[in-house]
């Protein structure tokens, strides 16, 4: 699984848009904002992954809660709880718990806590299509990557018109993958536990404990 196309999902800090559309500029500022200032969000969203040359169809389905870098992140049968210093990847599959003080790793790292952020430099913005989904006007904004070189052709944004919410996210490869990030619940400064963020070493007593520097 890619990075991008989760990460695109849960940190939204904008900073600069050179070369880019006001139009688009305004709008991707106006989401920022909104989502800055809820006290958590709470997400349920479905990832799909294509490539018809190569035959690929795959569908997975996830959810995550946020509070600024914080976040509890379940994924494909494994669990991500940051507690704003330390990350904790937990995976009853393989009985082992990775714990980092690094809240970055490598390209398939998936980190709710940079939603958005992704694209604050290196894309160049623009207004595209808009479309009625389940009576729901969806915005696009199309990202171009700058670097000629990347292996992405480009992004496309959707944002709900009235809520200035994400819809969702697609990613087109130069290669025809297509990854696609649909958020089907969207709930904000919900009721959380305080003890959401905190990894409990006990309930691990059979798990393998693997800590990384």
């Amino acid at each position: 699984m890619k990075k991008l196309i989760v990460i695109a999902f849960f940190a939204l800090g904008l900073t600069g848009f050179a070369q880019s559309d006001a139009k688009a500029e305004t709008l991707l500022t106006e989401v920022s904002k909104k989502i800055k200032a809820y006290k958590n969000i709470s997400l349920d969203f479905k990832y799909e992954l294509n490539n018809a040359s190569e035959n690929i169809n795959q569908e997975t389905r996830g959810d995550v809660v946020m509070q600024g870098e914080r976040y509890k992140l379940n994924i494909l049968g494994v669990t991500r709880i940051f507690d704003g210093k330390t990350l904790y990847t937990i995976s009853p599959e393989d009985e082992e718990v990775t714990v980092s003080s690094d809240n970055t790793e490598d390209e398939s790292t998936i980190t709710p806590s940079k939603m958005l952020s992704f694209y604050e430099d290196g894309y160049t913005y623009k207004m595209d299509i808009v479309q009625n989904v389940k009576g729901r006007k969806i915005q696009y904004v199309k990202l171009s990557p700058i670097d000629t070189n990347s292996e992405i052709k480009h992004v496309l944004l959707g944002i709900d018109a009235t809520t200035k919410h994400i819809y969702n996210l697609i990613e087109v490869g130069k290669n025809g993958t297509k990854t696609t990030l649909t958020v089907n619940s969207f709930k904000t400064d919900e009721p959380i536990s305080k003890t959401l963020f905190t990894f409990d070493e006990s309930k691990y007593s059979d798990y393998f404990i693997n800590k990384i520097d």
